[in-house]
């Protein structure tokens, strides 16, 4: 059996332009955004899903169901795709909460996997068992498709980690972007990273915060 998963940040926010931390905050599309969304279904438009899913959080949602109109696919909301929860982070910008957080905030710039934020946030050990679990269900529910993921910066972090055995404690050193198309390979239980940070389809899309 093997699934391929077309891997989807969602587009452009307002906050990701005033660089706020979202986590579970539900925050929608701007213009830009839509836009983009617009263009990935463009993009995207040849393609034979067998299924389409997404996070229930309105800028992945309503990057999804641009695309998913288009294709004349149904949508399917799974909140396990959900961005890592980030406790009292979400709202602030990453350096309000260095300034009101030192502590907590130095343990999460040196990404200890059991460091979780204040306020109820995920460790990053759990939000990598929540999304590796996600991503399994699916591609163990479409043996032999092709299936489209629209998720967020964080879960595509971790999605590679998963993929190229990166530690979560390593820095990361690759791009994710808004609404770039990334394609993972489950094969036996086993996950490859088949092709990755395909923008073409977009102008000059804003990278993930750092982490």
């Amino acid at each position: 059996m093997n699934t391929r998963i077309c891997l989807i940040r969602h587009g452009e926010t307002d906050w990701n332009v005033a660089r706020r931390i979202q986590g579970h905050t539900d925050i929608p599309l701007n213009a830009t955004g839509r836009e983009q969304a617009r263009a990935l279904a463009a993009s995207l438009a040849d393609e034979r899903f067998a299924a389409i899913y997404s996070s229930d959080l309105a800028r992945a949602r309503q990057t999804a169901e641009v695309v998913a109109h288009r294709l004349g696919k149904h949508l399917d909301l799974e909140p396990g795709l959900r961005e890592r929860h980030f406790g009292d982070f979400q709202g602030r910008t990453y350096a309000e909460s260095a300034e009101q957080f030192p502590e907590a905030y130095a343990r999460i710039e040196r990404r200890e996997p059991n460091a979780a934020f204040p306020g109820g946030g995920e460790s990053l050990d759990a939000f990598f068992y929540r999304v590796s679990r996600a991503l399994t269900m699916i591609a163990k529910r479409h043996p032999d498709s092709d299936v489209l993921v629209v998720c967020h910066g964080g879960v595509l972090d971790m999605a590679h980690r998963l993929a190229s055995k990166l530690p979560l404690s390593m820095k990361r050193d690759f791009p994710i972007g808004n609404a770039t198309v990334n394609w993972l390979l489950y094969e036996e239980g086993d996950w490859q990273i088949l092709a990755w940070d395909e923008r073409t389809h977009l102008d000059r899309p804003l990278d993930e915060l750092p982490g």
